[in-house]
C-alpha cells in the first residue's frame, strides 16, 4: 500500500479520473451504438444524423485522452462507410 501522502494522493486521483474517463467511454460507445442500431434498421437519415452526432464525441474522446485518433479515426472511417452504402 502507498505509504507516501503523495502516493496516496495519486491513488485517489487515480480513482476520480478513472470514473470520469469510464464514463466518457461509455458515451462515445452509446453514440456509436445509436449508429449502428440506425444503419442496421435501414434509415438512412437517422443513420446519417447520428453519425454526425457521433463525430464530434469521438474528437472529443480523442481530445480527452480517453482514445487513440487512430482508433476513432478508423471507427469514423468504417461508420461513414457503412452509411453510404445504405
Amino acid at each position: 500500500m502507498a505509504n507516501t501522502p503523495q502516493a496516496r494522493k495519486r491513488i485517489r486521483r487515480n480513482e476520480r479520473r478513472a470514473e470520469i474517463n469510464g464514463n466518457r467511454i461509455t458515451r462515445i460507445r452509446t453514440f456509436v451504438k445509436k449508429v449502428e442500431s440506425a444503419i442496421e434498421s435501414g434509415d438512412k437519415d437517422a443513420a446519417k444524423s447520428a453519425l454526425s452526432a457521433a463525430q464530434p464525441e469521438l474528437d472529443r474522446g480523442v481530445a480527452r485522452g480517453v482514445m487513440h485518433k487512430n482508433t476513432a479515426s478508423r471507427k469514423l472511417s468504417r461508420l461513414s462507410k457503412r452509411v453510404a452504402a445504405l
